[in-house]
């Protein structure tokens, strides 16, 4: 088996072709204003940095993992690319507003990526934590076998379910009050978008390839051929520096 963190560079392709953006609306509450610096930390294939980029002065991408940073550098080559990790960001001490991760934060050692991500904030800078999910409020198109099938393979390897809530986490940091908000959008792929999309789960890429390619056989025989609108819920949990 791979370590499920560093298991997304077997299929960055993937990650990249079928994983979800993330509405730019999702960004309106946050006290920064447009002429910021701003970190992208564990950015990936650059899902969230191609928003940042459409928003703020200067977006500062850090990225660990190699094949994902590669993608990174030539689908959002207007971002600064580095690699580096949230215990050992590459930036100068207060220098950047705003500090962004996304769909990462349960990655990290906590305690040492918040004492890192203070350290480059400048003072009033903000944290903020985003991360889609599917939407409870609105039905999946997918089949209810497939479904099932999805939440036993997670139940079986996803280690971070039952961690402490993110607005906890971020309390024990230097920052102030946690605010949330959320916005719903969608999420469209046909069969082989899904069963790629998939793949690209750290619970199933971290598989052996046996293992992985029966999983994914399986799927697909629950999936009829058709295009999916997923219904998904883009989260921001954020709170400024003190």
């Amino acid at each position: 088996m791979i370590e499920p963190a560093r298991s997304f560079d077997t299929a960055a392709e993937q990650y990249e072709a079928t994983r979800p953006s993330y509405p730019e609306e999702l960004l309106d509450v946050l006290p920064l204003e447009r002429h910021a610096t701003v970190l992208d930390l564990a950015a990936g294939t650059g899902k969230l940095t191609r928003v940042l980029v459409g928003r703020y002065a200067r977006v500062i991408a850090v990225e660990p993992l190699d094949g994902m940073r590669g993608i990174l550098e030539r689908v959002v080559p207007e971002a600064d690319a580095r690699a580096g990790t949230a215990e050992q960001i590459p930036l100068p001490d207060r220098s950047v507003h705003g500090v962004f991760v996304a769909q990462a934060f349960h990655w990290f050692p906590h305690d040492a990526a918040l004492a890192e991500i203070a350290r480059v904030l400048v003072p009033s800078g903000v944290l903020c934590i985003v991360w889609n999910e599917p939407d409870p409020s609105r039905p999946s198109p997918l089949p209810d076998a497939a479904r099932a099938y999805l939440d036993e393979l997670r139940a079986e390897l996803a280690a971070f379910d039952s961690e402490t809530p993110f607005a906890d986490v971020v309390a024990r940091g230097p920052f102030g009050e946690v605010h949330e908000h959320a916005v719903q959008h969608d999420h469209v792929l046909d069969r082989a978008g899904l069963l790629d999309n998939a793949r690209s789960v750290s619970w199933i890429a971290s598989r052996a390839d046996a293992d992985r390619d029966a999983v994914l056989r399986r799927l697909g025989s629950l999936l009829p051929e058709g295009v999916y609108s997923i219904p998904n819920v883009a989260n921001a949990l954020w709170a400024v520096r003190l």
